[in-house]
């Protein structure tokens, strides 16, 4: 007998029913030795793991079983255990602590008292006790693979790699693993790598929720944003109530541009966890893109109660402010982002992009520089380069400017998807194929007499934003930006193209359609300006279901144009923005497409507006515009940059700056560098 009174051979047929996958009688029969003998550890100790066997909770019997067993250190690993996937991580590292100081080269023991520090955010803490478990058992896959995370945690990215490599050399089946592995190797910027290790993670594990949410990652920094997304939602299906797998769809239909669904997976991961400071980020950022600037403002505010140093949200409410024209607001907000994380670049950018730059930035271009001596992930990098141009540019440093410009985009070029441009000629053909006068007149009788909305077009960079806070500036009109409509109606007409009659027929419901996306107009508003400028691609279609609708066609000089697209980061805006023959060709469609409209719309419809001619004699222009949109003269369009309204396009600054004439013929300080540019353009027809 025991000191208990308990039987070894009780003891024994008790953890034969366990060992014969009995744990039902185990049970049952451990507790009627524990009516008999109540203070028998081992007896406590058999139940609870036989109550464990059936997935039942067993703390009870655990913190029983190590009360009346002090010097067991399995006993105390068995409680320390449950308690750790309780979330009560305090008591669980007592109780691994008591475990190590029974038998301190318990290898589970170190590990699990190591991820215990880490779920308090004592990670500095645990990486001693990884490398002791690792001391004592060189060849153990998880402490090699748990000290990665440790690492991985303190941004000590390479040394973290090196610790996945070795837990794949160990266990070379593991996807969680190659899964870390990685992750570790996109933040190390080795993307080629890391979408390797996804893939492996994802074939290793197809229900492993984590290793599609991980490629997903990687291949949405690669900017491959429909295959990011078909692995998020796969995460999705495994985990739906796991907030960060809404979230991370959210992000990637956002860079999809479909800002009404990526709000709707915020909203989706705010139910879940209301208290997520990265959801209210994003859904902050979604709104933006869909002018609602008060609730965006209302979700940054709230990350940022929950988490007052998140430099990401910082960084977002300082653009949140510049989109209002508060400038020094918002540059006060990025100088406290890179003050609380020097590391962070979006902040340095956002430095450059809002203000012009002088010799007095110095210590600005020392911190952007001494960033690019890091292994920056390529968005990373290519940020920086784009701001460090501009900053060049300002100071007249043109050689250098130009330097950082072609890295920039060589380095966007490496995470965009090829451009296409049979694909877009293709289109333009069949625009105009569709767009004819045929269609024109056939449409008239579906067509909507609205005179409201009033159209700004034409190449990026060609002054669109200027108009718009020009003709803004006037009481009796509203600018909304941006609005999406143009390209999904056109391919839902082309999907049921018939004749002339049919297709005008079919376009009867488009106008109200587009009408319902506009903001209702406050009173005495009389027109609303939409400055999409891709909608050069639509002119046609948009007469034919608006023709007293107004067009105004924004020009400049082609070289100037392509250039200042060329300059600036426009976050996936079209893979032909990052290289000069590309460019050239996409400039050559847009001159043929606007040079079919000019040719088949009245001039009632369509008024070209030069650039040049717009800034050399603003208020002739203001005049002529304002006139062409059917509205009297109102000084206040004089004093554009006054006007308090919500800009939230790349030109945001400069459309608050008074006129003046430095951007009329900027390309002339870049002639050099440019010579392609110059002959590719030449080749598609543009008058240079």
């Amino acid at each position: 007998m025991t000191e208990t009174g308990v039987s070894p051979g009780e003891i024994g047929a008790l953890i034969a029913l366990v060992d014969q996958d009995r744990p039902g009688d185990a049970e049952y029969q451990a507790r009627i030795l524990l009516a008999r003998h109540p203070t028998a550890g081992m007896l406590w100790k058999i139940l609870s793991v036989a109550m464990l066997r059936q997935g039942k909770g067993a703390v009870h019997a655990l913190r029983r079983a190590a009360q009346l067993l002090p010097l067991d250190a399995e006993a105390h690993g068995n409680l320390a255990l449950a308690l750790q996937e309780r979330g009560q991580l305090p008591e669980a590292l007592t109780s691994w602590r008591r475990t190590l100081d029974i038998q301190p080269r318990n290898v589970d023991a170190l590990i699990g008292a190591a991820d215990a520090l880490r779920a308090l955010g004592r990670t500095a803490e645990s990486v001693g006790l990884y490398q002791r478990a690792i001391a004592v058992d060189v060849r153990s896959p998880e402490a090699h693979n748990n000290l990665g995370n440790a690492l991985l945690e303190l941004r000590r990215v390479d040394d973290a790699v090196e610790c996945y490599r070795r837990a794949i050399e160990l266990k070379p089946d593991d996807a969680r693993a190659h899964c870390n592995l990685s992750n570790a190797l996109r933040l190390q910027g080795s993307f080629d790598e890391a979408v390797t290790s996804g893939t492996r993670a994802v074939a290793l594990d197809q229900g492993l929720g984590v290793a599609h949410s991980t490629l997903g990652a990687v291949l949405r920094d690669l900017g491959q944003f429909r295959e990011a997304a078909a692995h998020f939602r796969r995460a999705l299906e495994l985990d739906p109530k796991e907030p960060k797998n809404h979230c991370d769809l959210g992000n990637v239909l956002f860079d999809l541009l479909r800002p009404e669904a990526a709000v709707e997976c915020h909203r989706c991961a705010l139910a879940l966890r209301p208290e997520y400071a990265a959801a209210h980020l994003s859904l902050s950022a979604a709104l933006r893109l869909l002018r609602r600037s008060a609730e965006a403002e209302a979700s940054c505010q709230a990350a940022l109660a929950l988490e007052p140093r998140n430099v990401e949200a910082l960084s977002f409410l300082g653009e949140l402010r510049a989109d209002q024209g508060r400038f020094s607001d918002a540059h006060e907000l990025f100088q406290r982002a890179i003050g609380i994380d020097p590391g962070y670049p979006f902040a340095y950018c956002s430095i450059a992009n809002h203000r012009r730059m002088t010799h007095a930035d110095d210590s600005w271009r020392q911190g952007a520089e001494a960033l690019l001596d890091r292994n920056l992930p390529l968005r990373h990098e290519a940020s920086l380069r784009y701001a460090l141009g501009k900053y060049f540019d300002d100071l007249g440093q043109y050689a250098a400017a130009f330097g950082q410009y072609a890295q920039s985009n060589e380095l966007t070029k490496r995470r965009e998807a090829r451009y296409d441009g049979a694909k877009l000629t293709r289109r333009v053909d069949r625009v105009i194929g569709f767009c004819n006068p045929g269609l024109v007149r056939s449409a008239a009788r579906h067509a909507s007499m609205s005179e409201l909305p009033v159209f700004i077009i034409g190449m990026p960079r060609s002054g669109t934003s200027l108009a718009e806070q020009i003709l803004a500036s006037h009481p009796a009109v509203v600018g909304v930006g941006e609005v999406k409509f143009w390209d999904a109606a056109f391919r839902r007409l082309i999907d049921t193209e018939g004749d002339a009659d049919t297709s005008a027929h079919s376009m009867a419901g488009v106008a109200d359609a587009y009408l319902a996306r506009l903001p209702t107009p406050a009173e005495g508003v009389l027109r609303v300006i939409d400055k999409m400028p891709a909608n050069f691609l639509y002119a046609g279609l948009i007469h034919a279901v608006f023709p007293r609708a107004r067009i105004i066609h924004m020009q400049r000089h082609p070289l100037d144009t392509c250039l200042s697209v060329y300059f600036q980061n426009f976050f996936g805006i079209g893979a032909y923005a990052n290289d000069f023959s590309d460019l050239a060709h996409y400039y050559g469609e847009y001159l043929r497409v606007t040079g079919h409209w000019r040719a088949m719309l009245p001039g009632t419809a369509l008024l070209e507006v030069p650039y040049e001619a717009l800034i050399a004699d603003q208020e002739g222009w203001t005049r002529r515009m304002l006139d062409f949109i059917g509205l009297p003269w109102d000084p206040a369009c004089l004093n554009f940059e006054r006007t308090e309204r919500v800009v939230i396009t790349a030109s945001k600054w400069q459309v608050r700056q008074k006129i003046h004439a430095g951007s009329a013929g900027r390309w002339r300080h870049y002639e050099p560098w440019i010579g392609p540019l110059v002959e590719a353009l030449r080749g598609r027809g543009a008058a240079l």
